[in-house]
């Protein structure tokens, strides 16, 4: 089996899916691994780190795309892609296809064996290879909007954490998931005020028992979505149901009643984002303004710190790459459930209810 790891060529993305401990692992049990030339660069690792690990280096994502019987990445491909997915291919990464009905169509025409991070379970249910980007993406959104929220920058000038005297800003953020839960974690440490909201009762009582009354927590409902965004200086938009297209719970006319330059960063863009008025950024161009609000939507918001990224996504991702180097694709499939919920492609088909639902098939 040959794993090919291209260079990510997402605007500002410095992720890579495999690190050179990783490689070793792969290497160690039978499997061959293809390098892009400089795909590690910025995380942090050398193509000198790669080749001792057992990795071969490729002058060219040619190369890469053409000779792997599995293709591990970070980032869905992007159109420039599509030509190099060779038909029959296994493809493991991140793919958000709800939000990427072109890709689809492509995975579908080459019977793309498509694995989608996002969608691998464990056995309690849980969500491991989304886990460690959504804690960083969480984490992120408070530094972010805090950073936003500067006068220079066309924001209101609140200090999150305020000063003896005046009162500190305001962050509501709506999704009590693992994005959610950082989010708070960062802005309570910040010193901020925090309103967090979802559905799940459970969500709410385990922050609330974490907290100790430090952080309001309120049922998700238009009412108090309504009430609470209106106050909010920073908004942070949480809500996915893995898989699936992530549903519009903040609409525009709730949008215009927040004070002019206050900031929204909405971590669920890659599944089409929980705000009316959102649209996708990139790190080049990462906020527009609208309505008097700052917005900020950057897909692929933990290539900020990349290091950090490929250390905790690797690390999760790793022992789902053995079972597939160790026992073979079909073999690795029929044996593990959790990986097989992840396969949202294959054969010609969409295999992912919440992917085809959202896209219509």
């Amino acid at each position: 089996m040959l794993i090919g790891v291209p260079q990510e060529i997402k605007i500002g993305e410095t992720r890579v899916s495999m690190t050179p401990s990783l490689c070793r692992r792969c290497v160690s049990l039978g499997a061959a691994v293809l390098v892009e030339k400089s795909a590690g660069l910025s995380a942090g690792f050398t193509d000198a780190e790669y080749r001792r690990a057992g990795a071969s280096i490729s002058s060219t994502a040619r190369k890469v795309w053409q000779t792997a019987d599995i293709i591990l990445k970070v980032k869905e491909p992007l159109s420039a892609e599509y030509p190099l997915l060779q038909k029959g291919q296994t493809l493991f990464t991140y793919l958000h296809l709800a939000a990427g009905a072109e890709l689809t169509k492509v995975l579908l025409k080459k019977r793309i064996l498509g694995i989608a991070y996002e969608t691998v379970k464990a056995t309690d249910g849980s969500y491991p290879l989304l886990k460690p980007m959504s804690q960083v993406a969480g984490r992120l959104s408070i530094q972010i909007g805090a950073y936003r929220l500067q006068s220079q920058l066309g924001g209101s000038g609140v200090l999150l954490g305020g000063i003896p005297g005046t009162m500190p800003g305001h962050v509501v953020v709506i999704g009590a998931g693992n994005s959610g839960a950082h989010a708070v974690q960062m802005a309570v440490g910040m010193g901020a005020r925090v309103t967090v909201m979802d559905l799940d009762m459970r969500k709410l009582e385990a922050l609330d028992a974490e907290y100790r009354g430090r952080v309001v927590t309120l049922m998700s409902n238009p009412a108090n979505i309504e009430h609470e965004v209106a106050d909010a200086d920073l908004l942070i938009g949480a809500v996915l149901i893995p898989g699936a297209r992530a549903p519009t719970v903040v609409s525009r006319q709730v949008v215009k009643s927040m004070r002019p330059g206050s900031a929204i960063v909405d971590i669920a863009i890659d599944q089409g984002g929980c705000i009316e008025t959102i649209r996708p950024t990139s790190h080049e161009k990462p906020t527009y303004l609208q309505h008097g609000i700052v917005h900020y939507a950057v897909p692929n918001m933990p290539a900020l710190v990349g290091r950090s990224s490929t250390m905790g996504l690797t690390q999760a991702t790793e022992p789902y790459l053995a079972m597939l180097v160790e026992k073979g694709i079909e073999k690795a499939l029929a044996e593990n459930s959790g990986l097989v919920a992840g396969v949202n492609t294959r054969d010609g088909q969409i295999t992912c209810d919440a992917v085809a639902r959202a896209l219509g098939y």
